[in-house]
């Protein structure tokens, strides 16, 4: 079947986004400025509403065929190609879309792509779709307090009880949108006796079965988005499994690559923009200092190279394909330019950022700078991607292994 021309496209997809959202209006003044806020930090109920806002958007764009652009048609999507998806997020960028939370994004575009990557035709039928078009919520279950950097250090066990139901017991972190979700994508070690990362399968696992209990953590900025999951003898189905048993490796590097590409690509907003430090150096009568302007003109060509970076790494891509380790590096220039961002704010306010004195735009750049290290997380720490981008992108040795025996026989294991 032959694909649209992208130009051709272009106007179509111009089209519909008139016909569900407003223009988008970029800020004049600080006092005008978005939310600058890197990570929600709402009450529960007004986080409801936003999730359903958001709902609503994912659910007319799966509708009118333009979720899972690169997606495979006989995997759900529309098998089109990176550059239509590029098309599309940038005359996207020019409307007012729902700012999109950890949970939504977790759900379209991390778990319903590995669910539709690696399921089954009847977890496609019942759940990837449904993800998707955001019926179902799902969160991710990868990171423990012993596990974070090195994943496939994973303890949490899972093993196959008289019936094929697997047994789940072990503890996750740093979970968004946990306490919102109807199911977790969760990785467990099903084999001890095999190196760490061939003994790692990934399931399904219903928020609301007994024995999951989801506990929030409290953040630095106020918020609680994210949480601790525990799971003590918890029962899941095997039509939960995703993927072979110990093919939960390959499910989370994929779905890794997959949050990377998300974490820094697209044009969903998190914390403040240069648009956004313009106008607060324009409100405190800061631009025609030539130190303040070379700051600002400094971060606005870092702005501009992750830009033309994302479009890069886009259009190089197959379509369809799943992201490779390049990935790594829109991550990295996303998290550098977050906290970049928050310093040349902070430098133009001096005082004005350490109490709310009233004055708009000032004291809500707390937000960003509370946040923008927690970003460096997100998707694999900055030391991750940069040892990523060393060892598959530039080719350089890799750093000498210790742990190549089985799991079993690993200290402390």
């Amino acid at each position: 079947m032959s694909q649209p021309d992208p130009d051709a496209w272009r106007t179509q997809v111009r089209q519909w986004l008139a016909t569900v959202l407003e223009p988008a209006r970029e800020p004049e003044s600080a006092g005008e400025a978005a939310d600058l806020a890197v990570f929600h930090n709402l009450p529960e109920d007004e986080e409801r509403l936003l999730l359903e806002r958001c709902r609503a958007y994912q659910r007319a764009r799966f509708d009118a065929g333009y979720q899972a652009l690169t997606l495979p048609a006989d995997r759900g999507g529309a098998g089109l190609t990176a550059a239509h998806a590029a098309v599309f997020a940038e005359e996207e960028s020019a409307f007012e879309v729902p700012p999109s939370t950890e949970l939504i994004s977790v759900t379209v575009r991390l778990v319903a792509m590995a669910v539709s990557l690696f399921g089954t035709a009847e977890q496609l039928h019942d759940h990837a779709r449904a993800f998707l078009r955001t019926d179902l919520l799902a969160c991710q279950l990868f990171s423990e307090p012993g596990a974070g950097s090195d994943l496939a250090a994973l303890r949490t066990r899972a093993r196959q009880a008289d019936g094929g139901e697997w047994v789940i017991d072990g503890q996750k972190v740093w979970t968004s949108g946990a306490q919102f979700a109807d199911y977790g994508l969760l990785l467990a070690r099903t084999d001890p006796d095999v190196v760490k990362q061939a003994g790692i399968t990934a399931f399904l696992v219903p928020m609301d079965a007994p024995g999951v209990e989801v506990r929030p953590i409290r953040q630095m900025s106020g918020g609680a988005s994210f949480n601790e999951v525990f799971l003590s003898g918890v029962r899941v189905p095997d039509r939960l499994r995703i993927g072979r048993p110990g093919q939960g490796w390959e499910v989370a590097t994929t779905t890794l690559a997959f949050e990377r590409t998300a974490s820094g690509s697209g044009n969903r907003r998190k914390g403040g923009t240069f648009s956004d430090v313009l106008a607060l150096a324009r409100s405190l009568g800061r631009t025609s200092d030539p130190l303040v302007r070379q700051r600002l003109a400094d971060l606005y060509v870092r702005a501009a190279l992750r830009a033309a970076t994302v479009d890069r790494v886009a259009r190089t891509s197959a379509a369809g394909g799943r992201p490779g380790p390049e990935a790594s590096l829109t991550k990295l220039m996303a998290s550098d330019l977050l906290t970049r961002t928050g310093q040349v704010a902070a430098e133009l306010m001096g005082a004005r950022i350490s109490a709310d004195t009233g004055e708009p735009g000032t004291f809500a750049w707390t937000q960003h700078l509370l946040g923008a290290p927690g970003y460096r997380l997100a998707g694999g720490t900055d030391q991750i991607q940069r040892n990523l981008i060393g060892e598959r992108v530039l080719k350089l040795p890799p750093e000498p292994r210790t742990d190549r025996a089985p799991f079993s026989r690993l200290p402390g294991n």
